[in-house]
């Protein structure tokens, strides 16, 4: 047993075997994870039901496992920036979130550098983020 809050075994290994520079994408509940899932990609399904858990929920553990150095969102084509985007920000201080339209966001996050994709049931809109993984300070 592991004493940390990150005991998820499929997780534990993609992130052990990621890298510096290697990607990670937690989506929302109706994010096309099987049709856009990237070739290196590992795939794991934390959806158990609509609202479980949030994207906030992950990244909350991952911030405490993994250095990051970026986060990129997907922006919507027109309207207000969504409430979401401020909770990713007061969660990774120091770090101005990458904006990327759509598709856009799909091709990056389908990127060869995507070690892991996370699943959630989370429903609030625009809430994918794709995180880069800094270096561990030795």
């Amino acid at each position: 047993m592991l004493m940390q809050r990150l005991l998820h075994p499929d997780i534990v290994e993609a992130l052990a075997a990621s890298g510096h520079g290697a990607r990670v994408l937690i989506t929302d509940g109706n994010y096309p994870a099987s049709t856009r899932l990237g070739e290196n990609a590992s795939l794991v399904y934390l959806n158990l039901s609509p609202g479980m858990l949030r994207v906030t929920d992950v990244l909350s553990v991952l911030t405490a496992a993994i250095p990051i150095e970026d986060a990129a969102v997907m922006e919507p084509d027109e309207g207000p920036e969504p409430p979401i985007f401020r909770e990713f920000a007061h969660m990774l201080p120091g770090i101005e979130l990458t904006r990327f339209g759509r598709f856009e966001f799909y091709e990056e996050a389908s990127g060869p550098d995507t070690c892991l994709q996370i699943v959630t049931g989370d429903q609030r809109i625009y809430a994918n983020l794709l995180l880069t993984i800094g270096v561990v300070a030795g």
